[in-house]
């Protein structure tokens, strides 16, 4: 029996509060949290306007649970216990509860060590964190250990020496254990460490300065050197540190979010200093926009997924969201102290966060093309098909030009482990007129599928044609007429309303039309064809630069002849300027970050 949604919503309140979307076994299918539930509730059953993992979730729905809250804060603390206790399917599920590594200083012993730290805080000392990974806080210890030369050895370890260990030989510890080092030397080790852990960098350099002065002043050379080794091991961690400023304890979040995949990176800011960072790949079910990512993210890992001394006073999102106020609210309730949550900020902050969501684009990049995935949708692509079988290889086609010139076909490959960057082909299209697009598809599709015929390399199962019947018409004609058999011809066409995600396949033998394929299926049509596409586009700027006899940086906005030379001057050649980051190429006069990032955008294509 379908759930009677009509009725249902017209006995709801518009107060706050939370919903259990239940099946017909009384699994929760779904929790959510509203400010007005008869509003938001009701969204779920419109006759338009909602996508295919939502129609699919009403579908099951046999019964819908509500509790009433005093505010949307309750209501939100009250969706995590729920979704903790349930753990329903159509909701993001936190899968990594680890808890956060630290780095411990203890300070009450004769001589303090430092110790890595997981789990409850019951030893006595200063506990520095949380960091991202096991891997930041080795980096952050094997540093201090090089430096300031504390122990980090276990007590046991330590009482029981008569002679210095490996640490001492080696040159990173003092060797209290067997009275080498003085009570009053290994006093100042132990502060410069805190102060280090503390962000205070800068006030330790100044303070080792001095001392290296006084050694020197006094003639004890050995004790200079030691200490100018030390300064300069700091400051090439500085360097290394190129965002850093202010005292902040933040967390700066960017989410990205393309083809049914995300990524939520964060980067972990304590005391003025990226400490690390970490990626989430959470499973999403109902989140649509990069906005209702975070909604529904953001809850679970600072309500369940830290503890209270590890949630920070600042949080910095890629992008504001619905609910940001109620967590504000709940956290500050939680850990009795202010938490503020942005999305607009600058300087410092705004570098964060371009660095969070280069990351977070990155890796959701690498995430598309990994082998599991890739693997899912040649399946899901099979059942859209018909195919009794998963096709093993695929290859699509894209032609790119410049109004008529310098026109260039690319041929790339696609098998179950993702792209076969071996086998992608460009061709150079010659003797056809401007603009002809049909006739260059045809050539490169000639030229491809003669050499495949005469043996020199694999058939694919299916070609994909970036276009409707014209293009198909074209493709099938070639095909034919080099007597290839068995590869399905499929056209992608773009649907009514010309936006990605609404894309139709054609079949080029039956001109049979599926106009709503599975959304993995077309995920990985999507992948190939914007792969093809870019592809295209590389070897057309390459044959366009070459035919032209210019300069690579000819043509660049804001890039005169002046800049020219500097550039050319500055890196020896154009090689080391493609080679060049934003931020290296802004250390050359005249190029500011504007200019940097188009001369970055344009050579990075190549």
């Amino acid at each position: 029996m379908a759930f009677a949604s009509k009725s249902f919503i017209d006995s709801l309140t518009q107060r706050a509060g939370t919903y259990q979307m239940m099946d017909s076994d009384g699994a929760v299918l779904y929790v959510g949290k509203a400010k007005n539930l008869k509003k938001r509730v009701s969204s779920y059953f419109r006759k338009s306007g909602i996508s295919a993992k939502t129609r699919a979730l009403v579908k099951r729905i046999e019964d819908i649970d509500i509790t009433v809250t005093e505010t949307e804060t309750e209501a939100l603390i009250l969706e995590q216990n729920l979704i903790k206790k349930h753990r329903p399917a159509f909701n993001i599920l936190m899968r990594d509860d680890k808890s956060y590594p630290y780095i411990l200083l203890t300070d009450k012993d004769q001589w303090p060590r430092l110790s890595f730290h997981r789990g409850p805080k019951k030893h006595k000392g200063t506990y520095f964190g949380p960091y991202p990974s096991v891997n930041s806080v080795r980096d952050s210890m094997s540093l201090l250990q090089r430096v300031f030369k504390v122990r980090q050895c276990e007590d046991s370890f330590f009482k029981n020496r008569s002679r210095p260990c490996l640490q001492y030989q080696i040159n990173r510890c003092s060797g209290p254990c067997v009275d080498l080092a003085t009570e009053e030397d290994y006093k100042t080790s132990v502060e410069l460490t805190r102060k280090y852990l503390e962000g205070k960098s800068d006030e330790i350099t100044k303070q080792l300065e001095q001392q290296m002065d006084r050694a020197s002043d006094e003639m004890q050379y050995e004790r200079a050197a030691e200490v100018r080794d030390q300064i300069k091991a700091l400051r090439q961690v500085q360097a290394q540190q190129v965002i850093e400023k202010g005292r902040g304890i933040i967390d700066v979040i960017a989410a990205s979010l393309e083809r049914g995949q995300a990524c939520i990176h964060i980067l972990y800011i304590r005391q003025g200093r990226i400490l690390g960072s970490r990626s989430f790949y959470p499973k999403i079910q109902l989140s649509e926009t990069v906005e209702d990512l975070l909604s529904e993210f953001l809850p679970q890992i600072y309500l369940n997924g830290h503890g209270r001394s590890d949630i920070p006073k600042e949080i910095i999102t890629s992008n504001s969201f619905e609910g940001a106020d109620a967590l504000t609210k709940a956290l500050e309730h939680l850990i009795n102290r202010s938490v503020k949550i942005k999305h607009s900020v600058r300087g410092a902050r705004a570098k964060w966060m371009e660095l969070a969501a280069r990351t977070a684009n990155l890796n959701l990049q690498a995430r598309l093309l990994s082998t599991q995935t890739v693997n899912q949708r040649f399946e899901s692509l099979k059942d859209t098909l018909g195919f009794e079988s998963t096709p093993e290889r695929i290859e699509c086609f894209d032609v790119s030009h410049s109004s008529g010139e310098s026109t260039v076909a690319s041929c790339v490959v696609f098998d179950s482990n993702g792209p076969v960057k071996n086998d992608y082909r460009k061709f150079n299209i010659k003797g056809v007129k401007a603009n002809d697009d049909y006739a260059a598809m045809k050539q490169a599709l000639e030229r491809r599928y003669k050499r495949l015929v005469n043996g020199e390399g694999q058939m694919p199962d299916i070609l994909l044609i970036d276009g409707g019947k014209g293009q198909l018409s074209v493709a099938k004609t070639a095909l034919a007429e080099l007597g290839v058999v068995g590869v399905t011809i499929i056209g992608v066409a773009k649907g009514t309303t010309r936006k990605a995600g609404f894309e139709t396949l054609i079949f080029a033998e039956t001109n049979h039309v599926i106009t709503d394929p599975d959304q993995a299926a077309l995920h990985l049509i999507q992948q190939i064809r914007d792969e093809a596409h870019r592809f295209a586009i590389s070897g057309h700027k390459q044959q366009r630069d070459k035919k032209r006899r210019i300069s690579a940086l000819e043509g660049i906005p804001g890039v005169g002849p002046k800049r020219r030379r500097d550039l050319l001057k500055h890196f020896g050649g154009i090689v080391e300027v493609k080679k060049a980051s934003v931020a290296d190429l802004m250390k050359v006069s005249n190029i500011n970050k504007q200019v940097a990032e188009s001369i970055y955008a344009e050579l990075c294509e190549e």
